[in-house]
């Protein structure tokens, strides 16, 4: 089971740091990413990173603004968030990437969390 926290209310240009943490050891096993869902919107691939933390893909719409990292001691991924803009405002979830390819497609993940809400005020 996966769950993040560490959302909530960011002001724009601002940081937030969302972990994902795993119940079990898991995490540390796979490859894993994160996925944003805006209101009204569909949801879309935001970064992943490899089960080592040696390779990471990110989308373009927040590249060299976020971070993706890894914990695997604490079974926990992060995501820095940086220059946050208001477009940023979206429910955020962390899932497994079931091939280890860091895939942009949501159907390559599971054991998704319940997700943070971040909001980023103008």
């Amino acid at each position: 089971q996966l769950e993040e926290s560490g959302g909530g209310w960011g002001q724009a240009g601002g940081p937030l740091r969302p972990p994902c943490v795993a119940s079990k050891r898991t995490l540390s096993q796979n490859a894993m990413g994160w996925f944003r869902q805006a209101q009204g919107k569909e949801g879309e691939f935001v970064a992943a990173i490899s089960r080592d933390g040696s390779t990471t893909r990110y989308a373009d719409t927040v590249k060299g603004r976020c971070t993706i990292s890894r914990d695997n001691a604490k079974n926990t991924v992060y995501l820095q968030m940086n220059s946050l803009q208001p477009e940023d405002t979206a429910v955020y979830f962390c899932a497994r990437d079931l091939r280890g390819l860091l895939t942009m497609g949501s159907g390559d993940y599971d054991y998704w969390g319940q997700g943070t809400q971040v909001t980023v005020s103008s």
